[in-house]
């Protein structure tokens, strides 16, 4: 059966080392005028509310019109900086060759699902080369709705796939649950802030300490591993 693998990134695939909070620290400054003296909680959140619920904690009240403001602005911050990105940030490990093996795995589409907005998205993957084997029309984006489940409920009408042909790979128990929210199999990864025991107490099917087993990989994303 065709599979549709939706990915998430930050902590799945790639680790940006702090850069990543710099740039919406810069983002949050042109888009507010103060400085982002505290972030809101980020594992497994859409931008939207990071940002609502970070001008917050200062004191500020948004409109959509002002996370418009702040996303353009932080795609600026991720071209402008997209070196530095390079540098200090990397690829989680196996997570390269995950994507080209299920590449190779004839009747598996990729696409994303994050709380990235898309362009931020496509310039994380972009920079440590994980971009190629991406369907980003297929995938849904942290602009496109605040709720998780949602996304996950957009990719699946966007990519024209029922929830059995699906799985989700991600790092958070948020993942988990928005997969399950849509009766989509997951695969959880502990290569973040989440350990192996909190991501079966959310009730991942699979939890792996990371990506390095290809072949083990791909024989779970087809149903055929566990």
């Amino acid at each position: 059966m065709p599979r549709l693998v939706l990915w998430d990134i930050d902590h799945t695939l790639i680790d940006t080392r702090g850069v990543g909070r710099e740039l919406s620290a810069a983002a949050f400054l042109q888009t507010t005028g103060q400085v982002m003296r505290a972030q809101a909680k980020i594992d497994g959140i859409t931008e939207p509310v990071i940002f609502r619920e970070t001008a917050k904690l200062h004191g500020l009240s948004t409109t959509r019109a002002d996370f418009e403001r702040f996303a353009r602005a932080l795609t600026e911050e991720h071209l402008k900086r997209s070196a530095e990105l390079r540098e200090r940030g990397h690829a989680l490990p196996g997570a390269a060759a995950a994507l080209d093996a299920l590449e190779d795995a004839a009747g598996i589409r990729q696409t994303v699902v994050s709380g990235n907005i898309r362009p931020v998205s496509e310039i994380k993957l972009q920079v440590f080369g994980l971009d190629r084997n991406i369907l980003w029309e297929l995938g849904a984006y942290g602009e496109d709705n605040d709720v998780r489940a949602e996304l996950v409920r957009l990719c699946l009408r966007r990519a024209d796939a029922a929830v059995e042909e699906a799985v989700l790979i991600g790092d958070t128990p948020a993942d988990v649950e928005g997969a399950h929210a849509n009766g989509v199999r997951v695969i959880a990864v502990a290569s973040g802030r989440s350990d192996e025991a909190a991501l079966r107490d959310a009730g991942a099917e699979v939890v792996l300490s990371d990506l390095r087993d290809t072949e083990a990989l791909v024989k779970l994303v087809r149903g055929d591993g566990q």
